[in-house]
């Protein structure tokens, strides 16, 4: 793979990576001596680590454990949690812009499972794709592929709707009111 060039030099990482928003969760040990249990996305992602925001200060070299809940993809249901071990590799302040709180977390897989790991190399490639694919729409002015819900939500109906009932002396009453169940 060509390495990449950035602000401070030239790109070390061995793997792909991937712009994702993956629901997330880790638990690892506070400075205190206290668990800390984090609910957070991914800001990407590759098969051999994560980045992500923690709302806890995680010493580097420390241990943590991450499940990643993967999305809906070709061969994979929506839902399926990759389990595993990490070691916090940075832990740096959030920074000040927007008034961000927290910190920028990038952890490396330290116990993952080779059938884990290539499901995470197939998203990353699929991800990837998806990319380049919008992008070579927008290049063309094309309009983006909806995605298949949205398209089935947009169709027009194929039945008529309900016929109106009538009254006794000829009169349409509206069709009954359905209520919203909460």
């Amino acid at each position: 793979m060509p390495q990449k060039r950035r602000r401070g030099g030239v790109e070390r990482r061995k793997r792909a990576r991937a712009e994702a928003r993956l629901s997330m969760r880790l638990e690892g040990m506070l400075l205190e001596g206290e668990t800390a249990r984090v609910v957070t996305e991914t800001q990407n992602i590759s098969s051999s680590g994560v980045y992500c925001r923690s709302s806890h200060f995680l010493a580097p070299t420390s241990k943590v454990d991450l499940t990643v809940v993967m999305p809906r993809m070709p061969g994979v249901r929506a839902g399926t949690l990759l389990k595993c071990e990490g070691i916090v590799v940075r832990c740096d302040p959030a920074g000040s812009k927007r008034g961000e709180k927290g910190y920028q977390l990038a952890c490396a897989f330290s116990g993952l499972e080779p059938g884990h790991r290539d499901l995470l190399e197939e998203f990353v490639t699929w991800r990837n794709l998806q990319s380049l694919r919008a992008a070579a729409a927008a290049a063309q002015g094309a309009r983006p592929a909806r995605p298949r819900a949205a398209a089935a939500r947009s169709r027009p109906r194929t039945t008529s709707p309900r016929p109106r009932r009538t009254s006794s002396r000829g009169r349409r009453k509206a069709a009954p009111r359905r209520r919203a169940v909460s």
